[in-house]
């Protein structure tokens, strides 16, 4: 079969590779069908220092398939079954995973795709707990967009922000992929969505997915037009994931009592924060790190109603480090996939 390999920094191969064995106890076979790109992935082709891991690795974290063979004892999963893929390997034991806080997992083993080998391949196996299944008219590529994109999304906004239908909310980077997901969820249930994008052809398109106020960020500080449009009072919740570049203006721009969600730091790891501001405005501030399975259930349930990833380009598997180039420089808008 084959497998896209990182091989060194920046080295991305398509290698044949052996099939992998029969199934064993509690696994499924799968056969890869649809792969979503994200910045996990950039990080890891560039090289970390903080990744304890070795090359050569079978890239791809985010990913949908179908089961073409199960192991002895699993009774809950068939062949034929269509299957989004947990993109961490839990232990399934812990007091977290237990009561449904997979991606709180005392004993993860690793992010595929960055600690351990990926999805990029064409057969894998995997434990039959760490697969979702699929609704009836979910597309591949919508299922692949789910573990990861989607799933983070749900887990930010409804589990940790808690947003309501009559509540504001901030959206950092609405081309991304998570940005264009997050505004088309809380659109879903009624909320404003305000939004900031780095040129006018962004704007005009995070306009179409239902944004209802979009902001050029290199053409206006994006807290002074949150507070101009919020009447000073500012947003019930900010979904951040920029970091630094954004933090102490996100700050600025929830009213009081609001609450902030970040899941990334995508423009550096370090900030600093007015303690002053933090408890007197009573804000409440969010860390959140992937989802759970219920979140990618939830997610894919979402899909089957309607409420589909924005694709920003299909690439063949070949191009991969194409598309890694391109999330890289900030040129998407919305989600990077490639069917396997």
């Amino acid at each position: 079969m084959r497998a896209l390999t990182l091989v060194s920094d920046r080295n991305l191969q398509l290698i044949e590779q052996p099939d992998p064995p029969p199934p064993g106890p509690g696994e499924v076979q799968v056969r890869v069908r649809a792969m979503a790109l994200n910045h996990i992935d950039v990080w890891g082709w560039r090289g970390m220092a903080f990744a304890k891991r070795k090359l050569p690795l079978v890239v791809g974290a985010e990913a949908a398939g179908e089961i073409v063979a199960i192991g002895p004892d699993v009774t809950d999963r068939k062949v034929g079954d269509k299957v989004a893929l947990y993109g961490a390997i839990t232990c399934g034991t812990c007091r977290p995973c237990r009561e449904g806080r997979d991606n709180l997992c005392e004993n993860v083993a690793g992010v595929l795709g960055f600690h351990v080998d990926g999805f990029a391949r064409e057969l894998m196996n995997t434990q039959a707990r760490l697969t979702v299944p699929v609704p009836d008219g979910v597309s591949w590529i919508d299922a692949a967009c789910a573990p990861v994109t989607f799933g983070t999304v749900q887990h930010m906004l409804f589990d940790n922000a808690r947003l309501e239908s009559d509540e504001t909310v901030l959206v950092h980077a609405g081309g991304s992929g998570i940005g264009t997901a997050a505004i088309r969820m809380a659109k879903a249930i009624g909320a404003t969505v305000i939004t900031t994008v780095g040129d006018d052809e962004k704007a005009e398109k995070a306009k179409a997915l239902g944004a209802d106020h979009v902001i050029n960020y290199r053409t206006d500080r994006f807290e002074h037009m949150v507070r101009k449009i919020t009447g000073k009072k500012g947003v019930e919740v900010v979904f951040e994931h920029v970091g630094p570049d954004t933090w102490a203006g996100s700050m600025l721009s929830l009213k009081r009592g609001g609450r902030l969600v970040t899941c990334g730091s995508t423009s550096g790891v370090t900030t600093q924060i007015n303690l002053m501001q933090l408890f007197q405005q009573q804000l409440k501030i969010f860390g959140s790190f992937g989802c759970t399975m219920r979140n990618i259930a939830e997610s894919l349930a979402k899909m089957a109603d309607g409420i589909h990833p924005v694709i920003d380009t299909k690439i063949n598997i070949a191009d991969f480090e194409v598309g890694l180039d391109r999330l890289e420089s900030r040129k998407v808008f919305g989600k990077i996939v490639t069917l396997i």
